[in-house]
């Protein structure tokens, strides 16, 4: 039974790794939301202000883990590195772009629960930041 398990998470490791990591840059994102909202305060430019702030933290954050523990994804060089991080923000910034404008429009001017919508735009945003991973940023990866 332990040798099915351990064999599972070999063959998925880099999706299992990805969820996990994926779940606690979301709770990354929602930490601080609610933080800002809280210090922001509760109008409709503050809660996208909060949400902002939410996505440039949590991609700080999935930079790293991804990079580290997901992909396992070694540089060669500085010049490698930058480039990797650009390609990375370059996606997070076209999925972050469309998660502050659909949270905005959805909670600003269709008056949806903001953390309904928030639930949403984050499920959306963690599918869409793995196949721009897999596919564009760490397509090189090791092996």
């Amino acid at each position: 039974m332990f040798k099915k398990i351990v064999d599972l998470y070999k063959k998925y490791e880099e999706v299992i790794m990805y969820l996990i990591f994926g779940v606690l840059t979301t709770v990354v994102n929602f930490v601080v939301y609610f933080i800002a909202i809280r210090i922001l305060g509760d109008s409709d430019l503050s809660k996208t202000i909060s949400n902002a702030l939410a996505w440039f933290f949590s991609v700080l954050f999935a930079f790293f883990t991804n990079k580290i523990f997901v992909f396992k994804h070694k540089s060669e060089n500085a010049k490698d590195f930058i480039l990797e991080a650009l390609k990375f923000y370059g996606c997070r910034a076209f999925s972050g772009i469309l998660d502050i404008g659909l949270f905005a429009l959805l909670v600003s001017v269709f008056h949806f629960n903001d953390v309904i919508v928030k639930i949403f735009t984050q499920i959306l945003v963690i599918v869409l930041n793995y196949i721009f991973s897999k596919l564009i940023i760490f397509k090189n990866k090791k092996g």
